[in-house]
């Protein structure tokens, strides 16, 4: 699973990363949750970065208040999943982020809360997750509310004492714009959604701010020696 992640640098590094626009009112965050408005690349518009609401909300949907709107969508089921299966063929995205978090829990048979860690690249540069995504149209008022969920694949060794999921980190550029292309066939999309390489990431514990949504400062990632 991914509930939260970061996306702390300026916009000039993004434009200049992903060759894309970005908006001015994307700001740094040190604790992306969902049901905010997050920074996204979609295949339809790869030279623009664009604000979506995290938790996809598929554009079939009629009762809202009753859908669910899952963050993360399982790489391995995506071509079982009719409504997954539509969006890796035609909705697909990059979602901008430099770090990702996640909670271990103690051990079997111990008593302890759940320890987050932030977990990066070994270079702490910026990086894209695989996701997908959709536009829901309320058909009362026009108004369009575009989502996205994040894609997830099994841990790599530096996950795997910590969670058995991670997200899918696209390795490099290449692999970012095979992901957003439309001529790349769905097998190929498919096999871009691997663990990252465990010796190109570190990871370190950090303290209780993070657990709250409604923190959002770089306490969030500072690092926190855990007893």
């Amino acid at each position: 699973m991914c509930g939260r992640y970061t996306l702390t640098v300026p916009p000039s590094i993004l434009e200049k990363r992903f060759e894309a626009s970005v908006p001015p009112d994307v700001a740094p965050t040190y604790n992306a949750a969902p049901s905010q408005r997050l920074p996204i690349i979609t295949n339809t518009e790869p030279g623009k970065v664009q604000l979506f609401q995290w938790g996809l909300l598929p554009a079939w949907v009629k009762d809202v208040k009753a859908a669910p709107k899952p963050i993360n969508a399982r790489a391995e089921t995506l071509p079982e999943k009719p409504s997954f299966r539509q969006l890796l063929q035609r909705r697909r995205c990059l979602v901008l982020a430099d770090s990702f978090y996640e909670w271990q829990r103690p051990a079997t048979g111990s008593k302890g809360p759940k320890v987050p860690h932030r977990i990066l690249l070994r270079t702490e540069q910026p990086f894209a997750l695989a996701g997908l995504w959709d536009e829901w149209v309320n058909r009362e008022t026009g108004e369009v509310e575009p989502t996205f969920t994040i894609i997830t694949t099994e841990p790599n060794t530096l996950m795997t004492g910590i969670h058995d999921r991670m997200p899918v980190i696209l390795p490099g550029r290449e692999a970012e714009l095979a992901w957003l292309d439309d001529h790349t066939g769905a097998r190929e999309h498919l096999q871009l959604l691997r663990p990252h390489a465990a010796e190109l990431m570190h990871e370190y514990t950090v303290g209780v701010q993070v657990n709250s949504p409604g923190n959002n400062d770089a306490a969030c990632a500072a690092p926190f020696a855990w007893d």
